[in-house]
């Protein structure tokens, strides 16, 4: 999560300088050699034969859209704010997969998700004068990130992760290759490390979450997610010297306590 925060903050920085589908594109070419690089034991060919390919594709256009209205989001709104508003997405996923999924959710985490509205309320305070038009589409890019969450467990029921990310990077990537170009701005030599950076990061964050993954169960792993946004807040101040309000930091506990509780009922409901 430390390094995804730190990710997020070099996205923040080049985003003022430089087009977002360039951005994407570096990214996204080195996502590519990522990939091949893990798939390297079952081989390409044969990560290619998905069970389900339409819905890897269209999953994979959902999280390349979403990256590109991310990168959008933090050129506007500080990196804490945007984060507190993303922490809703879990809760936005338990909705959803009633359905997409055809999942059962109880009283109680429907009274979560409500909850967790709330502090999303708190934190955008419509109807005042502090209330940014940038913060719909940081509420756009949860939702967008929400259905990716909800379309990677559908194509979970078909193909492994090796055959996942492999979509994932070459749907993307063709994508950013075709309209990258036409965006492209020379960058000078510090553009050129923040790009490598950000793509080394990129595909550091996803391997050591891959490889978390291999050490313990995903129930286990899902209320670290949260902590990115402490992270965020941390490289927010830092690097752009950002100090969330009290109203951004009141809400974000509202939501993160939400989507605890959501997740502890889940897991409940699932030992039962």
């Amino acid at each position: 999560m430390f390094v995804f925060a730190t990710q997020d903050g070099i996205t923040k920085f080049l985003s003022t300088a430089y087009p977002v589908p360039q951005i994407l594109m570096v990214r996204y070419v080195f996502f590519i050699l990522f990939a091949i690089w893990l798939t390297r034991r079952v081989g390409v060919l044969a990560a290619l034969r998905s069970g389900s390919p339409r819905l890897q594709i269209l999953r994979s256009l959902v999280l390349v859209t979403e990256i590109g209205m991310f990168a959008l989001t933090v050129r506007y709104l500080p990196l804490a704010y945007t984060h507190a508003i993303l922490a809703s997405t879990p809760l936005i996923v338990t909705a959803l997969s009633v359905p997409m999924l055809g999942e059962k959710v109880g009283l109680r985490r429907w009274v979560a998700v409500g909850i967790g509205f709330v502090g999303m309320l708190i934190i955008l305070r419509p109807g005042i004068g502090v209330f940014q038009p940038a913060s719909l589409l940081a509420l756009l890019t949860g939702g967008m990130y929400a259905v990716y969450i909800v379309l990677t467990r559908m194509v979970s029921r078909y193909d492994g992760s090796a055959t996942t990310v492999l979509y994932t990077s070459l749907v993307g990537g063709a994508v950013m290759l075709a309209i990258g170009p036409f965006y492209w701005t020379p960058p000078d030599a510090t553009g050129w490390a923040l790009l490598l950076t950000l793509a080394c990061t990129g595909a550091g964050g996803h391997f050591l979450f891959i490889k978390a993954l291999e050490a313990a169960p995903a129930s286990v792993l899902q209320p670290y997610g949260f902590t990115v946004l402490v992270w965020a807040t941390i490289v927010g101040y830092l690097v752009f010297g950002d100090v969330p309000d009290g109203a951004t930091l009141a809400g974000a506990a509202i939501i993160v306590a939400s989507g605890l509780y959501a997740f502890y009922r889940e897991r409940k409901r699932a030992d039962q």
